[in-house]
């Protein structure tokens, strides 16, 4: 009698199978602890030096698996969602890639500020990319969802890294440091929108471009748990953007004037604003920092960073209905 033939398994099967399973899984926000614009490149991009850190602030991104189409829905007002959505392009560029017909649903519960300099879009986007590359079967990982990442965002790709880690090029080329930055994080948000665009257009009309720049590089090659060292940080952003917003000039000014009185190691706006952050040693004196500012009339919430360990733990398996 002739053996049963097994069945091929291709990624279209896989995704079939997969239809009722759900995942849901926190995106996490960054800050820049560091950001230095070096020159404008050929491709229209900016060559950068940036320090990514991972903190605790997170959307919740809940996908559930289905045959057919990918459906995006968000409880923020100013999140598109159709095709202006990063994170349904990110799953329409898996689904292409992958070549399967497996469809998901996308709910998206916004905590992240919206254009506020924390990435919260792209990181819903790496979220996507390796919650349906789970819940599909495909069995890609973060290595072989990078190309697709970079094609996203400049952003994306440190999101498949996580914790603390270096980015250069456009800051898509993303290299973890052995060293995990452990401090509070004070955040502030000024709730006033600021164009990426146009502060990079500012910047550019006195950008001298250069080669390399020594103070990111020298910090890296530092202990990290030593002092000293964040004083050579800066984000080259900042004046642009303060610029590009004289309303948050002044706002800026106290709000980094509260955080540095408490202690703060490192007070700085987060890419392109509008969040600014202070990162402390000590727990007591962010709790200080941020009572200040909410008496200000400040929007200021307590954080932590999260170590690249700490943000690959939070991958639970997918689940059935």
């Amino acid at each position: 009698m002739d053996r049963a033939r097994k069945p091929v398994v291709t990624a279209a099967t896989r995704g079939r199978a997969a239809a009722g399973k759900r995942l849901r899984v926190p995106a996490f926000a960054k800050v820049n602890l560091g950001l230095e614009v070096l020159a404008r490149r050929q491709d229209g991009y900016h060559e950068l030096r940036t320090l990514f850190q991972t903190i605790d602030l997170h959307d919740d991104v809940e996908l559930t698996a289905g045959p057919g189409e990918v459906r995006v829905l968000c409880d923020h007002p100013l999140v598109p969602e159709g095709d202006g959505n990063l994170a349904k392009r990110a799953a329409e560029a898996l689904r292409t890639y992958a070549g399967t017909a497996a469809g998901a649903l996308i709910r998206i519960t916004k905590r992240i500020p919206v254009g506020g300099g924390l990435g919260g879009g792209s990181s819903d986007a790496a979220a996507v990319l390796q919650g349906l590359d789970r819940l599909w079967g495909l069995g890609l990982g973060p290595a072989r969802l990078r190309p697709l990442a970079q094609r996203l965002g400049a952003d994306v790709p440190f999101f498949l890294v996580g914790g603390t880690a270096l980015g250069l090029a456009r800051g898509d080329e993303v290299y973890p440091l052995a060293r995990q930055v452990k401090a509070q994080v004070v955040l502030v948000d000024p709730g006033i929108a600021i164009s990426t665009a146009a502060v990079f257009r500012r910047l550019d009309a006195r950008l001298t471009p250069r080669e390399n720049s020594h103070n990111i590089i020298h910090f890296v090659s530092r202990d990290l748990e030593a002092d000293g060292g964040w004083e050579s940080l800066s984000n080259e952003l900042e004046q642009a953007a303060l610029e590009e917003a004289p309303a948050l000039a002044e706002q800026t000014r106290r709000i980094r004037g509260a955080m540095i009185r408490e202690g703060a190691r490192l007070a700085a706006l987060s890419g392109s604003g509008s969040t600014y952050f202070g990162l402390f040693d000590d727990p007591h004196a962010a709790r200080r920092a941020q009572r200040a500012l909410v008496k200000g009339g400040f929007t200021a919430v307590l954080a932590r960073t999260l170590s690249r360990d700490e943000y690959r733990r939070v991958w639970p398996r997918p689940r059935s209905r």
